[in-house]
C-alpha cells in the first residue's frame, strides 16, 4: 500500500542535496562549490552530513547558535553538525518515533578533512543538551585536547594529524551523562623515533619545550631542542613556539582538570624526556672483541636517560648492548652488533611512548567511569574519530592498518545505506529498482581472511626468525596471484600496491615484520618494574590485552628469571591485535543506531575559501556519494515494524487500549497529512523527514497535556489553598472567642472580689493574649517560605510579618533536636578538613586569613553582608554541610553563589568551569582576570570583614601552623575552638588576641625558619610551600649530573640561565621527600 502524494523532501529543506531535481556529478559538485564559497560548509543528504573544511575560524559555535538547535528540526535550520548531535541526543531518549537505543556517529573522510574537529564540536552539543552543572561534563571536554598533545602530529597533509584512533562512548542515565569510555587503536609509536620530510614527532615533545620555565627545563634536563634526534633537531618560529606554548598550559590544566595527580605529571613528564635523551645515545665498535660500545659523547646522554627513567646507567647500558639469555639453567651473553644497539634503543623509546599514552587512556577511563548502581541500565553515545584514508610518498605499515580501518568503515557505511535497506524492499516485496554501489567486501578479504589474507600471512612470516621482509613479499606475490586488487611491486623498491576503495596505494615492505612483532629488548621489562619511578614500574608491569589495551594492576617487583620466562612467551603481533581492536569495534557499531558524518577537503593545500573540483570529485567518487544522494531520495531510511510504530504513535488515536496491528497503524496514519510512505507485510516503510513531521503531530498532543496538567494542577492547588485558608480563619475564630471567654470570665471574678471588698484594690495591668502552641487535636499549620536576606523583598504572604497571628508548628522538638544535632556534627567535620587539610594552603604569611575568606557562614549572612557593596565585589565562605567552598558574588540585583569543588588531585575548579587551579588564592587572582561562565562575571572588589574586632572566621582564629619555635612556648590565649564566636568577650579583648596570635606566629615562623637552617642547611618554606610538597623527578640530581656532562661534549652552546640553573643546584643537592 502506497500513500498518495509527493514523495521528494519537503521544499523548505533547504541544503539537502536529496531535494536536487536533477542528480548527477556536475549538479552534486556545483551545489556543494555555491555553499561552500557562501562559508556554509555543511550540507545535507538526507539524514547524512557532509562536512567541507574551511580551513579557517568560523562564526558557527557560538552559544547562541548552540541554543538554537538544541530542539532542532530538519528544514526549519541550515544543516549542521550541532544538528548531528542533537538527532543521535534525543533518538538515544526516544523521542524521535522509536525506543530509547545506544547510538553512535561516525566520522569518516580523508586525512586532513577535518574529523577531529568535529569529533570535538560534537561533544560540545552534546554536553550543553545534557547540561547538569556536573564537573564531569567538563572532564569530558578536557579528553580531547589531552590526547590530541600525546595522539596527534604534522603531517604532510595535515598540520594536526590523529597518529591514533579513538571511540568515545558516552554513558547515560535518562538524560545526564554518568560516565565515559574511552578506546584507543593502533598508535603510531614509528614516529617517536623517525619521521619523514615535512613531518614532526608527536605534539607534546613541542609543547614541552615551549611551555616548560628554564627551572622545569633543568629539572628535567632537557636542553636546547636543536640537540634531539627524534626531533630531526627542528623547533620552530618565535610565533610558533608561542602557540605551543598556550598549547602546553591547556594540557596542563587538561591533566588537572581530569584528576592526574601532581607526581603522575611530573613522573610522566620525565619519561618522555628520557625518551627524547634515549634517542641521542650512539653506539661505536669496540676494537677487543667485536662487540658496540656507547660513544664518549653520548655517555651523558646515556647517564640523564637513566636518571630520566629512574633507573642504574649500567643496567640499562646492558640491556642496550647485549642480550641475556638462559639455557639450561646457564646464563648466556650474546653482544649486539652496532645496527642491533640502534634497533633496541628506538624500540625501548617506541614501546616506553606507547605505554605512557595507553596509560593515559587507562587513567581517563577510571576517572570518568560511571559512578552508578551496576543494575540500573545506561544509554551509550558513541563517537568514532579514526585517522583518515592515507596515501603518501612512502606508504608503511602503519599506512595499511589505517587504511584498513577506513576500508571496514565503508564496508559499514555500505551496508547501513545500501545492503541492509534494499535487502528490506525485497524481503517485503516493495517495487524497486536497485541502486548499485561499489562494494569493498572483496578488499576486506585480501587483508583480514584466514588463513590466506595478507595480515595472515604477515603473522606466519613474522613467526619464523630467519624470515624478512622480501620472504613476506614473495609469499604475497605467489598467494595473490592474478587478485585484482592487488600488483605486485615494479622496479628495484620492495613493495607492493594495493587498489583500495578510495584508489590505488603502493606500499614499501621494509620493516614490515619489525614492526609486526613489535619486540621489546629482553631484561627491558624487568629493570623497567624496578624502576624507583613508580609509574614506570606500573606501566611495565601491565600486561596488554588482546586488542593492544593496557592493563595495570599492582607493581609487583620480579627477578631476572621470572622476566626471561615472560620474553619466551608467544605474545601477539601488533597486527593482530588491530584485526581484533577492529573488530570489538565494529560488534558495538553494529549494536547501536548510526549517524554518519563525511568531511570532505575542498583542496590539497588547506588554503580557506578554494575548493578544487577535482580533489572534491575524487573524494564524492569513491564515498559513493552521487549513489547515496539516490538512495536517500527514493528509498525509505526508516523502517519500524508495525509493533513499534503503535506503541510510539498511538498517542495520536487519542483513545485507550490501541491495539498493536497493522490496521491500528493505518489509522494512525490516516489520521495525519503524511504522503510518501509504503505499507509492507510486517513493517512501514517511511522517507527520512517523515520522523520529523509525526514528531510535530506528538509534540502538539503533548503541549495540550501539558495544559491540562497546567489547570488540574492549578485548580486542586487552588481548593487545597481555600481549604487551608478557611481552616486559619477557622482556628484564628476559635482562638479569638476562647481569649473573649477568658477575659469575661476574668472580669466576672474581678467584679465578684470587688464586691466582698469595700477597699479600692489596684487592678492588675492588662496583658495581651500571646499566641501559643497548637493545641494536639488541631491541624498545625504549614510553614511558609521566608525571604533569604534583606537582598530578597519580603511579601503579604509570609505568616511571620503579623505578630498576632498563629505561629505554626513547623517539627516536633525530638525532630527538631536531632536536625540540631545533625547539623552540628557536619558542621564539625567541616571544621576538622579545613583545619586538617586548608589552613595551611590558605594562610598568608603573616599568619592571618585573607580578607575574602569569611569562614564558615551562611548563605544569607553572606547575601546580607553582600547588600550594599558595589557590583563585583565578592567573598569565599566554608560550606556548612560539606567539606568545601562556595563564592559568593554581588550582582546586578542579586547574589550569585558558585560552588568550588576540591577534586581528588587537590585542585580547586569552580562547578561548570573549565579551568583547574592550584590553590584557592590562584583561582581568586585569575577570575580577577577572567569572568566566571556562564555570565563571565569578573570579582572586583573582595569583601573584607566587618571590623577586626568582629571576625566572620572566630571558629578558626585558634588555627596556628607547627609547634612553638622554643620549648615549652605556647601562643598566647590557645584554647580550644568555640563552636560558636563567643558573645561575652569585649570587641577589645578580641582584637587584642588576634594580633597577638598573629605576631606569634610571625616570630614562631622566624624561629622555625632559622632552626631549619641550622640543623639542615636547606632553605625554609614558607607558609604556603608547606601546604602542598613540591614534586620532583626521583633521581635529580642524577640528571644535573648527567646535564653537566653532556656540556662538556656539546658544540651547541646551552642557555646561560640553563648554566647558571645547573651550577647553582649543583652547590644545593637536596633530594625530595
Amino acid at each position: 500500500m502506497v500513500s498518495l502524494g509527493e514523495r521528494r523532501p519537503p521544499a523548505e529543506a533547504a541544503g539537502d542535496l536529496a531535494a536536487l531535481a536533477e542528480l548527477d556529478e556536475a549538479a552534486l559538485l556545483g551545489g556543494l562549490r555555491e555553499r561552500f564559497l557562501r562559508q556554509q560548509v555543511y550540507t545535507d543528504i538526507g539524514d547524512i552530513l557532509i562536512a567541507m573544511n574551511p580551513f579557517q575560524p568560523l562564526p558557527l559555535y557560538g552559544r547562541e547558535v548552540s541554543r538554537q538547535y538544541r530542539h532542532h528540526e530538519t528544514g526549519t535550520l541550515p544543516p549542521h553538525i550541532f544538528a548531528v548531535a542533537s538527532r543521535a541526543y534525543h533518538t538515544m531518549l526516544g523521542r524521535r518515533g522509536g525506543r530509547p537505543q545506544s547510538q553512535c556517529v561516525v566520522i569518516s573522510g580523508e586525512s586532513g578533512a577535518g574529523k577531529t574537529e568535529s569529533t570535538k564540536l560534537l561533544l560540545q552539543h552534546i554536553m550543553n543538551l545534557c547540561k547538569g552543572n556536573s564537573q564531569l561534563e567538563q572532564q569530558i571536554l578536557q579528553v580531547n585536547p589531552l590526547l590530541e598533545a600525546f595522539g596527534n602530529a604534522q603531517t604532510v597533509m595535515n598540520d594536526n594529524s590523529s597518529r591514533f584512533g579513538k571511540y568515545i562512548q558516552l554513558r547515560f542515565q535518562n538524560n545526564t551523562v554518568r560516565g565515559a569510555k574511552l578506546s584507543e587503536y593502533l598508535l603510531e609509536k614509528s614516529r617517536v623515533v623517525q619521521q619523514d620530510t615535512g613531518e614532526r614527532n608527536f605534539h607534546i615533545f613541542y609543547y614541552m619545550f615551549a611551555g616548560l620555565s628554564l627551572e622545569k627545563k633543568e629539572m628535567y634536563g632537557l636542553l636546547d631542542p636543536s640537540l634531539y634526534r627524534y626531533i630531526s633537531g627542528r623547533f620552530g618560529t618565535q610565533d610558533v613556539a608561542q602557540r605551543w606554548k598556550h598549547k602546553y598550559q591547556e594540557v596542563c590544566n587538561a591533566l588537572d582538570m581530569v584528576g592526574f595527580q601532581e607526581q603522575e605529571q611530573v613522573d610522566m613528564q620525565a619519561i618522555l624526556a628520557g625518551v627524547l635523551s634515549l634517542g641521542n645515545v650512539t653506539f661505536e665498535p669496540e676494537e677487543s672483541n667485536g662487540s658496540v660500545k656507547v660513544s664518549e659523547a653520548s655517555r651523558g646522554w646515556l647517564k640523564a636517560a637513566a636518571g630520566q627513567f629512574g633507573v642504574q646507567e649500567d643496567e640499562l647500558l646492558k640491556c642496550l648492548i647485549c642480550t641475556m639469555s638462559v639455557t639450561r639453567g646457564e646464563q648466556i651473553q650474546r653482544f649486539h652488533t652496532q645496527q642491533q644497539a640502534e634497533d633496541a634503543r628506538d624500540s625501548i623509546a617506541k614501546v616506553a611512548y606507547g605505554r605512557v599514552f595507553g596509560w593515559i587512556v587507562c587513567k581517563i577511563n577510571e576517572l570518568l567511569a560511571e559512578n552508578v548502581d551496576p543494575e540500573v541500565e545506561l544509554r551509550e553515545i558513541g563517537i568514532l574519530d579514526i585517522f583518515g584514508f592515507e596515501n603518501f610518498a612512502v606508504n608503511r605499515f602503519e599506512q595499511l592498518c589505517i587504511n584498513l580501518a577506513n576500508e571496514q568503515l565503508q564496508h559499514f557505511f555500505n551496508c547501513h545505506i545500501f545492503q541492509l535497506e534494499q535487502a528490506a524492499y525485497k524481503e517485503e516485496e516493495l517495487p524497486w529498482e536497485p541502486v548499485t554501489f561499489n562494494n569493498n567486501e572483496p578488499i576486506l578479504n585480501l587483508l583480514l581472511a584466514k588463513p590466506l589474507g595478507l595480515l595472515s600471512l604477515l603473522d606466519e612470516q613474522s613467526a619464523f626468525p630467519q624470515a624478512t621482509d622480501k620472504t613476506f613479499v614473495d609469499k604475497l606475490n605467489s598467494s595473490f596471484k592474478g587478485n585484482l586488487h592487488f600488483q605486485p611491486g615494479r622496479g628495484h623498491v620492495l613493495g607492493f600496491s594495493i587498489i583500495h576503495y578510495a584508489g590505488k596505494v603502493q606500499y614499501t615492505a621494509g620493516g614490515f615484520l619489525e614492526k609486526n612483532r613489535d619486540t621489546l629488548p629482553a631484561n627491558i621489562r624487568g629493570l623497567f618494574i624496578n624502576s624507583i619511578t613508580p609509574l614506570l614500574s606500573v606501566l611495565f608491569t601491565a600486561t596488554i590485552s588482546r586488542t593492544g589495551t593496557l592493563m595495570p594492576h599492582v607493581k609487583a617487583k620480579v627477578i631476572p628469571a621470572v622476566d626471561d620466562k615472560f620474553n619466551s612467551t608467544r605474545k601477539q603481533s601488533a597486527g593482530a591485535q588491530f584485526r581484533h581492536s577492529l573488530m570489538v569495534l565494529m560488534e558495538k557499531m553494529y549494536s547501536a543506531n548510526p549517524h554518519f558524518v563525511r568531511c570532505i577537503k575542498p583542496n590539497s593545500q588547506k588554503e580557506p575559501g578554494v575548493v578544487d573540483s577535482q580533489v572534491v570529485l575524487q573524494q564524492l567518487r569513491y564515498n559513493g556519494l552521487l549513489e547515496t544522494i539516490r538512495i536517500r531520495r527514493d528509498g525509505f531510511s526508516w523502517r519500524p515494524s508495525f509493533e513499534e510504530f503503535a506503541e510510539r504513535y498511538g498517542i495520536l488515536l487519542v483513545k485507550v487500549d490501541v491495539s498493536l496491528t497493522k490496521e491500528s497503524c493505518l489509522e494512525i496514519l490516516q489520521s495525519t497529512e503524511l504522503t510518501g510512505w509504503i505499507c509492507g507485510k510486517s513493517r512501514l516503510f517511511f522517507k527520512y523527514w517523515h520522523q520529523e513531521q509525526l514528531a510535530k503531530y506528538v509534540e502538539r498532543l503533548e503541549r495540550a497535556a501539558v495544559v491540562i496538567q497546567k489547570v488540574f494542577r492549578g485548580f486542586r492547588c487552588k481548593k487545597s489553598y481555600l481549604k487551608l485558608v478557611a481552616e486559619l480563619r477557622a482556628q484564628a475564630q476559635r482562638l479569638q472567642e476562647e481569649a473573649e471567654r477568658e477575659r469575661s470570665q476574668q472580669l466576672a471574678v474581678e467584679a465578684e472580689a470587688q464586691k466582698r471588698i469595700s477597699l479600692p484594690v489596684p487592678m492588675p495591668r492588662k496583658r495581651r493574649p500571646q499566641p501559643g502552641p497548637h493545641p494536639p487535636d488541631k491541624p498545625p499549620q504549614p510553614p511558609v517560605p521566608r525571604p533569604r536576606s534583606k537582598l530578597t523583598e519580603s511579601t503579604p504572604f509570609d505568616n511571620f510579618l503579623d505578630p498576632s497571628a498563629p505561629r505554626p508548628v513547623l517539627r516536633t522538638e525530638e525532630q527538631t533536636g536531632e536536625e540540631a544535632k545533625m547539623r552540628k556534627l557536619k558542621r564539625g567535620a567541616t571544621l576538622r578538613w579545613f583545619k586538617e587539610t586548608q589552613a595551611q594552603k590558605v594562610m598568608q604569611d603573616d599568619g592571618a586569613f585573607p580578607s575574602w575568606l569569611h569562614g564558615m557562614i551562611s548563605r544569607r549572612e553572606a547575601e546580607n553582608l553582600l547588600i550594599d557593596k558595589p557590583l563585583g565585589c565578592f567573598l569565599v565562605r566554608i560550606s556548612q554541610s560539606r567539606p568545601g567552598y562556595t563564592l559568593t558574588y554581588r550582582g546586578e540585583g542579586r547574589c550569585r553563589h558558585y560552588m568550588i569543588e576540591m577534586q581528588p588531585n587537590a585542585r580547586y575548579v569552580i562547578l561548570g568551569e573549565d579551568r583547574a587551579h592550584a590553590s584557592l588564592t590562584e583561582l581568586v587572582r585569575y577570575h580577577q582576570a577572567v569572568g566566571i561562565q556562564p555570565f563571565m562575571e569578573i570579582l572586583t572588589v573582595p569583601c573584607g570583614q566587618k571590623s577586626t574586632e568582629s571576625l566572620d572566621y572566630e571558629d578558626l582564629e585558634c588555627l596556628r601552623l607547627g609547634s612553638p619555635a622554643v620549648e615549652g612556648e605556647t601562643p598566647p590565649e590557645e584554647q580550644p575552638c568555640p563552636s560558636r564566636p563567643s558573645t561575652s568577650r569585649s570587641a577589645l579583648q578580641s582584637g587584642a588576641a588576634a594580633v597577638l596570635r598573629h605576631v606569634w606566629f610571625r616570630r614562631t615562623n622566624n624561629c622555625q625558619n632559622q632552626q631549619s637552617l641550622d640543623k639542615s642547611g636547606t632553605k625554609a618554606s614558607s607558609v604556603q610551600e608547606r601546604g602542598s610538597q613540591r614534586a620532583f623527578p626521583r633521581l635529580h640530581s642524577s640528571i644535573r649530573l648527567a646535564m653537566q656532562e653532556i656540556q662538556q661534549f656539546s658544540s651547541i652552546p646551552l642557555n646561560t640561565s640553563v648554566q647558571s640553573c645547573c651550577q647553582a643546584l649543583s652547590i644545593e643537592d637536596v633530594e625530595p621527600n
